[in-house]
Formats: structure tokens, C-alpha cells, sequence
């Protein structure tokens, strides 16, 4: 099984989709990550305002990070880096894991908000 890791900058909440103007950008990769471990692949993510000891962790990252925080995210398969300072598509994701994007499937719906405009985490 491969192995899909997202180490995000410091955001809000896991994802970085909340508050009141949620990015497309991070709405969409949500969605793609879904996708992607419907597909059998073990995703992992780790945002740095909250798990700070998982980038700390791991010596890719650190290296990474001390080229400059605008690294991030950094996104890992297997180990191996993927990307750097930007979130991938569905369609770069499927390739470099070897998974087949079906017609229905490239434009996924955005995800919903993981904190209530109540709850405070933006």
C-alpha cells in the first residue's frame, strides 16, 4: 500500500478549511485526499500549528523547512517527495500514484468547513 503524507504550514484546523472565505485551493485538495484514500492509499496529514513534533520528525521536512518556510506543504510518497510549496491536482496525485482518475471523478465537490464560523479555531 502507498503511503501519502501532507505536511501543511501553520493553518486554523486540520485541513485549513474553515472560517468564513475558505480557499479553493485547500477545499479541493481536501476532496482529492478523500479520493485518494477511497483508492486504497494511506493518507497522512500534519498541520505544523498542531503537530509540530511530526515535522520535527522527520529529517526531509526539517531539511525542507530550513530552505524556507514557503516550502511547504511538502507533500511525500512513500518517503520520497513529491512536491513542494504548492498542493497538487487530482490528476498530478492519481499519476504519481499510480491511480486512474474516472471522467465523474476530476472535479470533485469542495469539502465542507471543518469549523463552525462558532467555534473560534480561525
Amino acid at each position: 500500500m502507498k503511503k501519502l503524507e501532507i505536511f501543511d504550514p501553520a493553518m486554523c484546523c486540520s485541513t485549513g478549511v474553515c472560517g468564513v472565505e475558505v480557499d479553493p485551493v485547500l477545499a479541493q485538495f481536501a476532496a482529492d485526499l478523500q479520493w485518494v484514500g477511497e483508492q486504497g492509499v494511506a493518507v497522512s496529514r500534519h498541520n505544523l500549528g498542531q503537530e509540530p513534533a511530526a515535522f520535527a520528525e522527520n529529517p526531509t521536512v526539517v531539511k525542507e523547512m530550513e530552505a524556507g518556510m514557503e516550502r511547504l506543504p511538502v507533500i511525500l510518497i512513500d518517503g520520497q517527495i513529491m512536491s513542494t510549496g504548492l498542493y497538487p491536482s487530482r490528476a498530478q496525485l492519481a499519476q504519481k500514484l499510480g491511480l486512474k482518475v474516472g471522467a465523474g471523478e476530476s472535479a470533485a465537490a469542495p469539502a465542507q468547513s471543518c469549523c463552525s464560523p462558532k467555534s473560534g479555531c480561525c
